[in-house]
């Protein structure tokens, strides 16, 4: 998978032996054999091209993680102290990407207002009127608050 990952495009078992013979010794039929194996599990998707195959990833690596992750979590009968012990042992960059991936996931309303200059006053929250509300039905509302 990390091959076919690698180039995140559909390819060839001759592309992936050839790869993976500058590294090692590696016969066509068993790198055939692997991908074959991968498509029977639903790994990759392939299309004829003449008489091979071309395959691709079904998901992303990220998303392979993901699921191995979410799947050992789910296997314990303690989720919190799996994830505690999990974070103990994450390097101080894991917990910068941890932090980074859950800022995301919140979206922008968790992200943290800049600091004001001391003395400014900071903007009041504007409130909707539900429709057909009118101003005075709302008095916490834009208008009633003088248009702003």
């Amino acid at each position: 998978m990390t091959r076919v990952w690698k180039w995140n495009r559909p390819v060839t078992v001759r592309e992936v032996l050839e790869d993976l013979q500058q590294e090692r010794s590696i016969a066509y039929t068993t790198v055939m054999t692997v991908l074959d194996n991968l498509h029977q599990k639903g790994w990759v998707r392939r299309e004829a091209e003449g008489r091979a195959y071309r395959y691709e990833a079904v998901s992303t690596r990220a998303a392979y993680a993901a699921a191995l992750m979410n799947d050992a979590w789910a296997q314990s009968d303690n989720p919190a102290a799996a994830l505690v012990a999990f974070f103990g042992m994450m390097s101080e960059e894991q917990r910068r990407a941890l932090s980074d991936a859950v800022r995301i996931v919140q979206g922008p309303e968790s992200l943290t207002p800049p600091e004001q200059p001391e003395g400014a006053r900071a903007a009041e929250p504007r409130q909707e009127r539900g429709p057909g509300e009118s101003a005075a039905q709302n008095p916490g509302s834009a208008t009633e608050r003088g248009g702003r």
